[in-house]
């Protein structure tokens, strides 16, 4: 895990999970209640020059630090989990086989600054998991969402729809061009890959489709900002405009 926000973010959520920390000299001096706290578990802390730091993380873009930190496994959602997240009416992020890390955590990151608090991925060979490159992209993003690994992405997305969901899928061209009607269901937003966008048979599975409209000088936005927009036209904009009183002291309806 790279970079001092990163680092920073899991400390401060399970600062017992670091199991070794290295540093450069400018970063050490930023870290000083991380490095005591590793003193005090008896855990490898140290400061290393940059060529060895560059080794260690495996890339240039360490950001002047490295904690060694376990893979979090990622279990499959249950059916179970699905009533509750619907019940609760939380947003959901889907992502259909996003293949470059670096995507992932920019994702991560905006949907924990939304308030999203879970992301499916499909257990697919090309799609990203979290890992250097994720965290170091994520900036703690990954600290306050939860991944999950779903086997059949299509069959997910048909149970969050008889739960209540209204599944949004995210289409290159065809879809609305707008968020369409407010609903009061609690919304799933699913995103395509970089390059083919959603499956077939994910796009089938989703209750509609949308298209974010642009000039038609440039065919599509990287995902990753797609998400961004997406989540605010959503989920954010229509949470806080539900949450704000109307004149006369009433609720939105």
């Amino acid at each position: 895990m790279c970079g001092l926000p990163a680092v920073r973010a899991r400390f401060a959520r399970d600062s017992a999970s670091i199991q070794r920390l290295y540093f450069d000299y400018a970063t050490g001096r930023k870290i000083g209640v991380i490095c005591r706290t590793l003193a005090a578990a008896k855990k490898i802390y140290r400061c290393v020059e940059p060529a060895e730091l560059e080794k260690i993380a495996g890339t240039v873009h360490h950001g002047g630090i490295v904690a060694v930190v376990p893979l979090p496994p990622l279990a499959s959602p249950q059916a179970a989990d699905l009533r509750t997240w619907a019940t609760r009416r939380e947003p959901l992020l889907l992502l259909d086989r996003i293949g470059n890390a670096h995507n992932l955590g920019a994702i991560a990151r905006t949907a924990g600054f939304f308030g999203v608090s879970q992301i499916l991925l499909p257990d697919h060979p090309s799609a990203a998991l979290p890992g250097e490159a994720a965290y170091r992209v994520a900036e703690g993003g990954l600290e306050v969402v939860k991944l999950w690994r779903v086997p059949d992405f299509a069959r997910c997305l048909r149970d969050l729809a008889a739960v209540g969901y209204e599944v949004v899928g995210a289409a290159t061209r065809g879809g609305r061009p707008d968020a369409g009607p407010r609903t009061s269901r609690p919304i799933a937003l699913v995103l395509g890959n970089e390059e083919h966008g959603l499956t077939p048979e994910v796009a089938a599975a989703c209750t509609r489709t949308i298209t974010l409209p642009g000039s038609g000088r440039v065919e599509s936005l990287n995902v990753s900002v797609a998400a961004a927009v997406l989540l605010w036209e959503l989920v954010a904009r229509r949470g806080l405009s539900e949450a704000t009183p109307r004149p006369g002291g009433g609720g939105a309806q």
